[in-house]
């Protein structure tokens, strides 16, 4: 990785003891790997359901921390964290709070979420409901330690920001696509507010420039704020023509990689000169451009989902842009990519997961298991050989021996 740009330990790195938590979105490090993944010696024909729980709907992606798995859903319009027996899937406890949500009509489909994934951090756990309600739970008790208000006003669409933490702070857009804003993880005190509305990806933590900083998504550009006060450094223009961009920022070596729909993909590079920051484009391409998936880099490949001809596999070589092969189209509306080691996981949303190779030539997929009886919409958490998948309404634990 570059030395100007080096991904920091963020989230729950300082908390976790185990090399096969899961604690955050997205995992350890927010950029889709697996967490001490253990590769078979030889794929079985099926995987082994070791159990299924009913835990309620909603999109966020399970955390898996020591024994435990976490899941953050809906059940009779009360949003609940439920915690697990990561072994058996028995319930140690839930805590729930009222969260009346109505989405406006084109937002129907989309359901009722919540469909930000929680953030395990310091022993808690910190979650953003559909309406912009930000709440602190204790791991160990379920107990509720603090809570914001939901906005006036209910995003049409919902909130899906999911948060992330740095030593004393927990950091996301809340309320109706608010602002980035840190707030004291202990107490919920508001330490700093940035500026921009929020869109749907999610914040990273980077040093850039010998600066600590959050790079975010607004509506409006890819930001780039003081970790220490949330002061801004740079900003890259960034307006989408339809739907606010729900990608994530991912890093290669100095540069970030951004998109949203029909943005196509960019690889951007923001340097400071003196006491100015510039950002330069350093790639561009508009042969695939991402909507929901977000990518992952292996070695120096992006791979990813795009949005056209109806859900394309795709790779791109990660420091020039050049587009490396392109899948066959229609291939899903959405997949979860999960990189382990030099494998590909692609959990599409049809409940399909495919075991893919890494490979720069062209999309080489391994094995293809069916892993639920409906819809699957959130990332999966890989922990060593399992694979944690949240459907609709249940959540069931898949172990590859």
């Amino acid at each position: 990785m570059g030395s100007a740009l080096l991904m920091a330990c963020v989230g729950a790195i300082a908390a976790h003891d185990s090399a096969q938590d899961y604690p955050q979105w997205r995992g350890v490090n927010r950029d889709g790997a697996a967490s001490a993944f253990a590769e078979p010696t030889s794929w079985p024909d099926t995987l082994t359901r070791r159990w299924k729980v009913a835990v309620g709907e909603g999109y966020a992606t399970p955390l898996v921390v020591a024994d435990a798995v976490y899941v953050f859903t809906r059940r009779n319009g009360t949003e609940v964290m439920t915690a697990l027996e990561a072994e058996t899937g028995k319930e140690r406890w839930h805590t729930s709070y009222p969260a009346p949500y109505a989405p406006d009509t084109p937002a129907a489909a989309h359901g009722v979420g919540p469909k930000a994934t929680p953030l395990f951090h310091n022993g808690r756990l910190y979650t953003l409901g559909i309406t912009g309600i930000v709440s602190a739970f204790d791991a160990s008790t379920g107990k509720l330690a603090w809570q914001t208000p939901a906005a006036p006003d209910h995003p049409s669409y919902g909130t899906a920001v999911s948060p992330v933490g740095d030593k004393n702070l927990v950091i996301v857009h809340p309320g109706n696509h608010g602002p980035l804003t840190a707030f004291d993880a202990n107490t919920g005190a508001v330490k700093w507010t940035g500026n921009g509305r929020g869109a749907y990806a999610s914040p990273i933590i980077v040093e850039l420039g010998g600066i600590r900083q959050v790079v975010t998504m607004t509506q409006d550009s890819v930001l780039g704020v003081a970790l220490a006060d949330g002061a801004r450094l740079w900003e890259y223009p960034w307006t989408t023509r339809s739907t606010p961009s729900a990608i994530t920022p991912i890093v290669y070596e100095d540069t970030l990689i951004v998109s949203s729909q029909a943005m196509g993909v960019t690889a951007l590079k923001p340097t400071r000169r003196a006491d100015k920051w510039d950002v330069d484009v350093v790639w561009e391409t508009k042969d695939v451009s991402l909507f929901l998936s977000n990518p992952v880099i292996v070695g120096d490949t992006l791979f990813g989902l795009s949005e056209k001809a109806r859900g394309q596999f795709f790779a791109l070589d990660a420091r020039s842009g050049k587009v490396l092969w392109l899948g066959q189209p229609r291939q899903a509306s959405n997949t979860a990519i999960v990189k382990a080691g030099t494998l590909l996981l692609l959990l599409n949303d049809d409940a399909q997961l495919i075991v893919a190779r890494s490979s720069r030539n062209g999309f080489e997929p391994l094995r293809r298991y069916t892993v639920a009886d409906s819809a699957t919409w959130a990332q999966p958490a890989v922990s060593g050989n399992r694979v944690f998948v949240k459907d609709v309404a249940s959540l069931s634990l898949w172990t590859l021996k």
